[in-house]
């Protein structure tokens, strides 16, 4: 057993702090029971730490606050692996990764193909909301968040400001082609958003 113990210890430690990971990263170094147990000692000798179900992290330390809090849409990602979906953030969330907004939402909510779920981290939340396929189509792109995070900013409030930073995320301007198509499932009210603002015929 302890040897599974060092082994997985050693792994984790080819890892920058604040990697987070599953049980089935080590499933080349020991049986599944040996690996959640070699985790389990791990995570009371305080070397990692369990954040969730089935999730764990290499804790991040700072020499004044102590352990750092992980970084949820890293544990979001990994989570989504786990379960072998797709994920998207959406609302607030999306707006402030694309500094739309600097709201940072203490519920970090993400759509996916998956099923509907809530997973409590410290004193924050993840949502995972069921979506459509054709939605989750977009999912991992720049024109997924941009959507999203329009949507929750509304129509009435995409000013000036706005715009000229939603004309930055999409500059030097890629392929037309593959921004239409990207968008093509884009409420239409967006979409013409984002076409004037990219100057794109409809």
């Amino acid at each position: 057993m302890q040897s599974v113990v060092s082994y997985i210890k050693n792994e984790i430690q080819k890892h920058s702090p604040g990697w987070c990971f599953t049980p089935i990263s080590f499933s080349n170094l020991g049986s599944d029971e040996s690996v959640r147990k070699a985790l389990s000692d791990l995570t009371k000798q305080g070397f990692i730490r369990r954040l969730t179900q089935g999730i764990y992290e290499y804790p991040r330390l700072h020499q004044v606050l102590g352990v750092v809090p992980p970084d949820l849409n890293v544990v979001a990602k990994v989570i989504a692996e786990k379960n072998g979906v797709e994920i998207q953030p959406t609302g607030a969330h999306a707006a402030n990764l694309l500094g739309l907004s600097e709201q940072v939402p203490a519920r970090l909510v993400f759509l996916t193909e998956g099923p509907s779920r809530k997973v409590k981290i410290g004193n924050h939340e993840l949502v995972f909301k069921k979506s459509t396929k054709k939605i989750m189509s977009m999912a991992g792109t720049k024109e997924g968040l941009a959507i999203q995070a329009i949507k929750h900013i509304g129509k009435e409030n995409v000013n000036e400001a706005i715009k000229t930073k939603i004309k930055k995320i999409f500059t030097p301007v890629e392929s037309e082609k593959k921004i239409k198509e990207n968008f093509k499932y884009a409420p239409a009210w967006v979409r013409s958003i984002i076409y004037e603002i990219l100057g794109l015929k409809r």
